[in-house]
């Protein structure tokens, strides 16, 4: 993970799962971290273990509690980070939210609910830090699905938030290449986070569902987890993939490449 030593990331949904692990493996290799997300707790768990895993001269990650659909959290958000840090150098955007439902039972405020946290705080929150980035010639990845690309029946308005994101990275990524800002996201399948594991089932019934999503679902025959997808992005963002952008790069265990019989 080649130049990422000294750059400052501002990392959303950083107090567990895939953001977590992205913020520590970067903070391994020398960022300087803005964390946000809900819960303090977490986000100080995860920040003390950037501070032991990180150079001993890189400075604490900033913590910024805050609600992304709240438009003042986020412009307070940007500028704290900017304030702390003087720059920013990258952006991820990791903060979402997962439902269930189709087009029969999803209901508008389930799918305003999906939108406002998947799409239109990623939104928000990109528009304001675009100057920052072109500053900087930095980067931006958007975690988005397997979803966002592949039709998954039973989760439509997740599924649109995601296409939605993926729109978003194309559009963006063309708009500010001549900026020399690159724009890319990952698209994982199922992985092994607290959402999924705070599904309201037994042990149990977790490990079968894992057992079953894996084998029937992933080529590669389990599921994910958020050290793969936290390698993906990191790779990104480094200067390792410094010729690519408009890329949707899939984390999948090969889900994306398996034809419908």
């Amino acid at each position: 993970m080649n130049g990422l030593s000294g750059k400052v990331a501002l990392i959303t949904g950083a107090g567990s799962g895939i953001g977590a692990a992205t913020a520590i493996l970067l903070a391994r290799h020398g960022a300087r971290l803005s964390l946000t997300g809900r819960n303090e707790v977490n986000l100080r768990r995860v920040s003390d273990e950037c501070t032991s895993v990180g150079p001993a001269d890189t400075q604490p990650p900033l913590i910024v509690i805050g609600e992304l659909t709240c438009e003042t959290d986020v412009i307070n958000l940007v500028d704290a980070t900017i304030k702390k840090f003087g720059r920013l150098d990258i952006l991820v955007n990791n903060a979402g939210i997962y439902e269930f439902g189709s087009i029969e039972d999803t209901s508008l405020e389930q799918h305003d609910r999906l939108m406002g946290v998947n799409v239109r705080a990623a939104f928000q929150l990109t528009m304001l830090c675009v100057p920052h980035l072109i500053e900087t010639r930095g980067n931006i990845v958007n975690v988005s699905s397997l979803a966002g690309t592949h039709s998954v029946p039973g989760v439509l308005a997740y599924s649109m938030s995601k296409s939605a994101m993926d729109q978003m990275t194309s559009c963006t990524a063309l708009e500010l290449a001549p900026k020399g800002v690159r724009v890319n996201s990952v698209n994982p399948g199922v992985i092994a986070t607290e959402v999924l594991l705070r599904m309201g089932k037994s042990e149990e019934e977790k490990a079968k569902f894992f057992e079953h999503i894996g084998k029937e679902v992933h080529p590669l025959g389990r599921v994910g987890e958020v050290d793969e997808v936290a390698q993906a992005i990191a790779f990104l963002v480094s200067s390792s993939a410094s010729f690519i952008t408009g890329e949707h790069l899939h984390v999948d265990g090969g889900w994306h490449a398996v034809s419908p019989l």
